[in-house]
């Protein structure tokens, strides 16, 4: 199996509340608007956009990595008002160990309403069905509580502190790991 088997097609997950669709260039005002707000950047390792041009380059390298069937995250729709809220997706994918890394990210409106963890399922259920992985792996900084509910809500388990595992924003950070593993018979 090789990456672009698997995301050559980027396919449309749906929920009760959220549509998890590949990203568009029209999402641009939707992704600054949350990409841009120091609360919601604030636990992550990337800078707050500053310019609208910031967020034109992100999204001009997830749609670069659909075109060559990398991982890109999938867009995040609220259904009932069809903006675009966030991202879900692979941030990274160790095929020979059937391993794979997610990463999220939300805006501030739609906090602490479970709609990460609702987003999130259909993205880890991709995972195991199309992927086949055997672990799903996502880490945060300590201070990151929320982060770290929405890792427990989908059933991953703490499994440490990975010191100074992340050099982010000019300084060396510490990253709790949280895994998800599915039984192999």
């Amino acid at each position: 199996m090789k990456v672009e088997d698997v995301f050559g097609q980027i396919p449309v997950l749906e929920t009760e509340r959220v549509i998890l669709r590949p990203l568009r260039a029209e999402d641009r005002e939707d992704m600054f608007a949350y990409a841009s707000d120091p609360e919601v950047t604030r636990y992550v390792s990337w800078y707050a956009h500053q310019t609208l041009e910031d967020t034109d380059e992100f999204i001009n390298h997830v749609l670069k990595n659909y075109a060559e069937g990398q991982l890109a995250p999938w867009a995040i729709e609220d259904r009932e008002s069809g903006k675009m809220i966030g991202t879900a997706g692979y941030l990274g994918w160790n095929l020979r160990h059937f391993r794979g890394e997610v990463g999220y990210a939300l805006a501030r409106p739609y906090w602490n309403r479970g709609i990460v963890t609702e987003a999130m399922g259909p993205v880890m259920q991709f995972g195991w069905d199309e992927m086949k992985l055997i672990r799903i792996e996502s880490r945060c900084i300590p201070e990151n509580i929320g982060s770290a509910r929405v890792m427990e809500k989908l059933g991953m388990q703490y499994e440490g502190l990975l010191r100074k595992h992340l050099y982010t924003k000019g300084s060396f950070r510490d990253a709790k790991i949280y895994a998800a593993i599915r039984s192999v018979e």
